[in-house]
């Protein structure tokens, strides 16, 4: 089905792929971010729900509005942390929504594809999960676009709601930060800083049933 650099090519852009946190305010031409869409829209989704929607936020006051969101959760979260891990915790730049160019929200409706959405009703969290498979093949879209991308995940939704006019029953599931960037970090930003670092694969296989190692 595909060549072996074809292969490789996808391989590379998982590995390569970043949370990123330093824009330029350089414009995205528009065939880019159309491509992104595309691509979030061609995501595996449940029953074939496609529960997303796309608000694409480019006025500086409503980033600011939401700039605003986020960093009054931050601070919030702050409480959780003590002495170095908060000073830490504190000096991560965890979002950029000033600077980045575009804001993506994407959003999830639990109520698309009516009362008995195939494959649903046993697992009514689906509707979110078929939504993160979109935002996944949008930030690898990002990546091999040349582009950055940043998941801002510090606010309350009732916030966005109310800053983007989004209806009561749609969950805003996340803004991403979008444009180019010139700190594109060789390694995820918080196994930088030491603030986790990436598990052994083998330790999280289990055969068969839960605890037992290959």
């Amino acid at each position: 089905m595909f060549t072996d650099s074809e292969r490789q090519a996808i391989y590379k852009v998982i590995r390569t792929r970043r949370d990123v946190r330093s824009f330029l305010p350089d414009p995205i031409p528009q065939e880019k971010i159309d491509r992104i869409l595309e691509a979030a829209h061609h995501a595996p989704s449940v029953g074939f729900m496609q529960p997303w929607n796309f608000i694409l936020i480019t006025d500086q006051e409503v980033k600011e509005r939401l700039s605003w969101a986020a960093d009054k959760e931050r601070r919030a979260l702050a409480i959780h942390y003590e002495d170095d891990r908060k000073d830490l915790f504190l000096s991560l730049k965890v979002e950029a929504l000033r600077e980045a160019p575009l804001t993506i929200c994407v959003t999830c409706d639990p109520t698309r594809g009516g009362d008995h959405v195939l494959g649903r009703n046993s697992i009514p969290e689906t509707d979110i999960l078929s939504t993160a498979c979109a935002i996944q093949n949008m930030w690898l879209a990002a990546c091999a676009e040349g582009l950055a991308m940043g998941w801002v995940s510090f606010y309350k939704k009732t916030d966005i709601r109310s800053i983007l006019a989004i209806p009561p029953h749609i969950d805003p599931v996340a803004l991403l930060s979008v444009g180019y960037t010139d700190h594109y970090p060789p390694m995820p930003v918080l196994q930088m800083v030491g603030w986790e670092k990436r598990r052994p694969l083998n330790s999280l296989i289990f055969e068969n049933r839960w605890g037992l190692i290959p």
